[in-house]
């Protein structure tokens, strides 16, 4: 489970939906890992990245638990609501022949990453390639139901937002009990995600997908999970250097896909700065503390917030709410800036017409 695989929806992705009409609702189909898990994992029952059970939850309305990584709700929820939209629920909680699914749907799962062994010890997770086969699926029943003709209008006009990347370091090379670390140097293994993912987002078109978002990694190596692996408690510099990198290869490969499929809309957003800035400066931001969580947990253990945890008195104090993931008062901070200062990552479109 990583905070910033998925960490905000930029500007790319506001300029995409503010061209909606307003007398529409966008529809939104939603991958990633735990920062976008809205409650995939609460139906695998041996997934040992869960977090339906107190003290997640504590500020979501009503005050229960949903299988959200945070305190209260995502970026993602923050975002849906200011479009007027309900955020797409979990593909796991519904029927192919609901008709919800024509309104969106969120495939996220907790310890999910763009390689399928990648948090292979949290048992149970969608990877990747797990959710493009879910969103194939829910595909065909919205043509089954909506016939050819409107569902693939349905389905080129949807936006797709995708989360993806961290797990792939923080549970998976960084992990030297997995062959992974052992099988790649860090170049080769950037490089197998990067064609991994080309070959996915391939997929993903070849299925109706024009619209897509992906979204970059933030300053991975400030988390909670990873000060601790620092002799001062300081941001792990190489990982943060490991996302910039990444994050670069990932934009080359959207203007490359933008130039190679006719009608793509591929974005690239870039929201490490944004989030450094909040970690290095969160008086700024109306937040006191930014190096540990609210909630005391053990990073041995896989550093999530337990039952038996010690929460803190003020959460809107605290950036992160466990080792990896926001609180409910940093999502709002978040949201609330890219919507009042996009800064867009001008990601070249396909030279061909909309298909």
């Amino acid at each position: 489970m990583a905070f910033y695989s998925a960490m905000a929806v930029t500007s790319m992705a506001l300029t995409m939906l503010s061209t909606i009409s307003a007398q529409s609702k966008p529809v939104t189909f939603v991958f990633g890992d735990s920062l976008t898990d809205v409650g995939n994992n609460n139906f695998l029952p041996y997934s040992l990245a869960k977090s339906n059970y107190p003290w997640y939850g504590i500020d979501y309305f009503p005050k229960f638990p949903t299988g959200r990584f945070t305190n209260g709700r995502t970026i993602g929820d923050i975002i849906s609501a200011k479009f007027g939209i309900k955020s797409p629920p979990p593909y796991l909680s519904l029927s192919l022949e609901d008709d919800d699914i024509l309104h969106g749907v969120n495939y996220a799962s907790g310890g999910a990453g763009i390689l399928n062994e990648t948090g292979i010890y949290f048992v149970e997770k969608l990877s990747f390639d797990d959710q493009i086969t879910c969103f194939q699926k829910t595909a065909e029943a919205i043509r089954i139901k909506t016939g050819d003709v409107a569902s693939k209008k349905l389905l080129n006009e949807a936006v797709y937002f995708i989360g993806m990347g961290s797990n792939d370091y923080i549970n998976n090379f960084l992990q030297p009990f997995l062959v992974d670390a052992h099988a790649y140097t860090y170049d080769q293994f950037l490089d197998l995600l990067i064609s991994t993912l080309d070959g996915q987002l391939r997929r993903l078109y070849s299925l109706g997908a024009r619209k897509v978002v992906f979204h970059g990694l933030g300053p991975m190596g400030c988390i909670p999970s990873q000060r601790v692996h620092s002799s001062d408690g300081g941001c792990l510099e190489l990982l943060n250097k490991w996302a910039l990198q990444f994050n670069s290869r990932v934009r080359s490969l959207m203007t490359s896909l933008n130039y190679q499929l006719p009608g793509a809309l591929f974005s690239f957003s870039d929201s490490y700065n944004i989030v450094l800035d909040l970690i290095e400066n969160p008086q700024k931001y109306g937040f006191k503390i930014s190096t540990t969580s609210c909630c005391n947990v053990d990073t041995t253990v896989g550093g999530l917030c337990l039952p038996n945890s010690k929460i803190c008195d003020n959460r809107n104090e605290y950036v992160f709410w466990d080792a990896y993931h926001p609180t409910d008062a940093a999502n709002q901070v978040i949201a609330d800036r890219l919507f009042a200062n996009p800064s867009m990552d001008k990601t070249p479109a396909s030279p061909f017409p909309q298909h």
